[in-house]
């Protein structure tokens, strides 16, 4: 049985952003928020513990909202904590509702039902990942074709593991347009740490956006990892939102695209 779960006091987990713009390049952002749905308490967890990046991607949705702005282009973010499910997950993914991330437990997602699980597909991940869908859909005309952006940021340890670059560009099976990106950023910041496919590897059944929302129709994708002490305040992640939107822009002309 397929219980409810999202209450009239909760959130629409899916946040526009220039919703009717014409740019035929789209933003998304999987970890934006760290809403709990009212009927799921705090997950069992502390009050902090939903501040770090266990729970979202931090500072990811000011930077993706000011690219919006530089770019001119629609953002679509997901607004539940990525510990409620994770929208960048195939849904069969064994960490799609983790019970433990980064040694942190989850007791509110221990022992979940079924049902538990298909509630937060049907009314937080389906509706999101549609709304990308018909965002992409009404970017492709005859002829013509969008782009896929999705915006993230990694933590600088992990598992007690330092990760030294300042951005990462990630891919599945299709680089052009990563590798475009990469020129247009070391052209304009030859001093940045890039790394292409790290933090981690987009794989298949690892990762849900780009493979599925990207590759699958075809089209240039690319998932921005930024370092998150490199978005601590408004200053920094305006700095990054230009010399991004600079080199986003520059790489979508290689495509047609603006």
């Amino acid at each position: 049985m397929i219980r409810k779960l999202l209450t009239d006091g909760d959130p629409s987990p899916v946040a526009m952003v220039r919703r009717a713009s014409k740019s035929r390049v789209l933003l998304t952002c999987e970890h934006a928020g760290r809403a709990v749905p009212l009927r799921l308490g705090k997950l069992g967890v502390q009050p902090a513990d939903l501040r770090k990046h266990i729970a979202w991607d931090i500072g990811a949705w000011r930077l993706a909202r000011c690219l919006s702005r530089l770019m001119g282009s629609t953002l679509v973010g997901q607004r539940y904590s990525r510990l409620v499910i994770d929208c960048n997950r195939p849904g069969y993914a064994n960490d799609l509702i983790p019970t433990v991330s980064d040694g942190t437990r989850v007791p509110g997602n221990e022992g979940l039902k079924p049902g538990d699980v298909a509630a937060r597909m049907l009314e937080i991940y389906q509706p999101y990942h549609r709304a990308i869908a018909a965002a992409l859909d009404e970017r492709t005309r005859p002829a013509l074709q969008p782009a896929l952006v999705a915006v993230h940021s990694f933590t600088p340890v992990l598992g007690g593991v330092s990760r030294a670059w300042d951005v990462g560009l990630l891919f599945n099976r299709d680089s052009r347009l990563a590798m475009e990106l990469d020129g247009a950023l070391r052209g304009a910041e030859p001093d940045l740490k890039i790394g292409h496919n790290v933090p981690y590897t987009v794989t298949d059944d690892g990762d849900f956006t780009i493979p599925f929302h990207g590759v699958r129709r075809g089209i240039p994708s690319v998932l921005i990892e930024i370092r998150n002490d490199h978005l601590a305040g408004k200053a920094p992640i305006a700095r990054w939102a230009d010399v991004l939107a600079r080199a986003l822009l520059q790489a979508a002309s290689k495509f047609g695209l603006s």
